[in-house]
């Protein structure tokens, strides 16, 4: 079974990653590497990657991105970050593909969880942007609030021509129990609707309680998520190294597969390669 990582970050120490300032953000506001990423896998069973952008939301990230693409036969895919309201977007992401490690852009990501108008995916020049991406050949990933999951299936079914990748099962307040469960499982539900979504079972470690989680925690949303989607619609990402802030690479791959309900075979290649080689078209 080929194990692929559909879901880390490199970030570089004062390279413009201003959200790592937060302090309980020091364990990870360091340089990490296709270096450190290598010695981070080695021994997991991982094999290939997809690297995504950082949160540095400027277009100059995707260069050092790609490059590091280009020189590690770890990384099979690039999803960089592009704002869909650029109205040379088009442009953007013909220059993307022109630089050395183009051809391993595999798609697209904005900050969504970051804007505060909630009408911002109603939007005409968001929708406008997405479409470009779509004829790009790209899928757009959502990273998301759980408040605004609902805007996202609206979103998706008003667009069924674009791919979207929801990140991180759209960040639900795992810590909060039950009340976090609840919130989120009837939008989830309506997201999943849509053919055109598949979703990464990722960064779920560090929504829970980060000091004292539990695989027990997790569970509940892996199901839920699983039997809305499905095997073939969802896979994992470690969300490596923001997970360091409540495991190590090696657990976090574990408890994923430990929380996962009873598969197929066939189920959990998907899961863990397959729905990921397919969403991003990652050559082998």
């Amino acid at each position: 079974m080929t194990v692929i990582d559909a879901h880390h970050h490199l970030w570089g120490a004062g390279q413009g990653y201003t959200w790592l300032e937060a302090p309980e953000l020091a364990p990870i506001r360091r340089t990490f590497t296709p270096d450190d990423l290598a010695a981070a896998v080695d021994g997991t069973g991982v094999t290939r990657t997809v690297l995504v952008e950082g949160g540095r939301c400027d277009t100059a990230e995707a260069e050092t991105l790609l490059g590091y693409a280009k020189g590690s036969p770890l990384i099979a895919g690039v999803v960089a970050w592009a704002d869909p309201e650029d109205p040379a977007l088009a442009d953007t992401i013909a220059g993307y593909r022109a630089l050395p490690g183009g051809e391993r852009l595999v798609g697209i990501r904005s900050q969504v969880q970051g804007e505060r108008d909630h009408g911002y995916l109603d939007r005409a020049s968001v929708r406008r942007g997405l479409r470009t991406i779509a004829a790009a050949g790209l899928p757009f990933d959502l990273v998301l609030r759980p408040d605004q999951i609902g805007a996202a299936a609206r979103l998706a079914g008003d667009l069924p021509e674009v791919r979207f990748v929801l990140d991180h099962l759209g960040k639900p307040s795992i810590g909060d129990a039950a009340a976090g469960f609840g919130r989120w499982r009837g939008p989830l539900a309506a997201l999943a609707a849509h053919p055109n979504v598949t979703a990464k079972l990722s960064g779920l470690v560090t929504e829970a309680n980060r000091a004292r989680w539990m695989v027990g925690d997790l569970a509940p949303f892996v199901a839920v998520a699983v039997d809305a989607f499905g095997p073939d619609r969802v896979m994992w990402g470690s969300d490596w190294p923001v997970c360091l802030l409540a495991a190590p690479y090696g657990r976090v791959r574990e408890a994923l597969s430990e929380a996962l309900p009873p598969l197929s075979a066939a189920e959990r290649a998907a899961v863990f390669g397959g729905t990921a080689a397919r969403t991003y078209d990652l050559q082998p």
